[in-house]
């Protein structure tokens, strides 16, 4: 369909062209419905059109080219007038527009200096980043929000990461101030650095979002001098975080049973315990092997 006018002060019209033909035949017929004054009619006269049209195939009438018009009153079209070809529409070239020629290496140049279409970008992304399509879709709605992205990835080497805290984290504080990603108060740079000690185990991600909220509201710049200040690291010592892991089994001696019984919530149990004890400092994952190999 096509439509000019003024849409806001309802002057406008709609033109649809209507051909219908079964899967893998050729085009079909087609006939235009002139002079539709809203989507709703546009719709309803589309949807006329193509029921007629398979009804006349099917009966094995032959469609014939032709201008038709649509009566809201009875949702129906009619035909208005025939055209046999493209002579009937009167077409001729304009003599006051002379023959554009345009050289390859013009448009070769044009193209090569055109910014990355959001499309194409958003396929780099997925084959450069290994992004789910979605992901890309997502982060190339906004040159300013794709160039940040790169830049958290690269200083990150963490694309699925870096594409997690950009939608997440970093969008929900954004729309919360109502700021486009330009006056964002945490640097591309600086998410990097934070997802790299994610990454690198140095820090969970509860304690990641601990270090980004001391970035966004300006308590610190650095990410590990925060890490440092607020003693986020996560416990790196094995030995200490199996005698931790000793006394929380000692303690809690009822729900070492019900593992062993095959309760999964008190294996749960366990490991809230254990992260309990170590304040959140230790690595869940870890938490979770050790504690299984001690019960067997």
């Amino acid at each position: 369909g096509i439509c000019d006018g003024n849409m806001q002060e309802g002057s406008f019209r709609c033109d649809a062209n209507v051909s219908v033909r079964k899967p893998g035949a050729e085009l079909g017929t087609r006939r235009e419905i002139k002079n539709l004054n809203s989507f709703k009619f546009m719709q309803q006269a589309i949807d006329y059109e193509v029921r007629w049209q398979i009804e006349q195939l099917e009966d094995g009438h032959a469609i014939q080219q032709a201008t038709v018009l649509f009566d809201p009153d009875t949702g129906e079209t009619r035909s208005m007038r025939t055209k046999e070809d493209a002579a009937d529409y009167r077409y001729f070239p304009d003599p006051d527009l002379p023959p554009l020629v345009i050289s390859r290496e013009w448009v070769e140049k044009t193209r090569a200096e055109m910014s990355e279409l959001p499309r194409v970008m958003a396929q780099r992304f997925v084959s450069d980043y290994s992004l789910p399509e979605y992901d890309a879709g997502q982060l190339t709605q906004s040159k300013a929000v794709a160039a940040y992205f790169e830049g958290v990835a690269a200083a990150s080497q963490q694309p699925k990461l870096a594409s997690n805290w950009v939608m997440g984290e970093l969008s929900r504080r954004l729309n919360t101030e109502d700021k486009g990603i330009e006056l964002s108060s945490v640097s591309a740079q600086q998410l990097g650095q934070l997802i790299s000690r994610i990454a690198d185990g140095t820090i969970s991600n509860n304690a990641a979002r601990q270090v980004f909220d001391a970035l966004w509201t300006g308590e610190g710049s650095d990410v590990d001098a925060i890490i440092e200040a607020k003693g986020l690291k996560q416990m790196s010592d094995t030995g200490e975080l199996e005698k931790i892991i000793d006394d929380v089994l000692a303690a809690n001696t009822k729900n070492v049973e019900e593992v062993r019984a095959g309760n999964a919530k008190a294996f749960n149990a366990l490991v809230g315990q254990a992260m309990k004890a170590t304040r959140g400092k230790a690595n869940p994952a870890q938490v979770n092997e050790l504690l299984k190999k001690k019960l067997g």
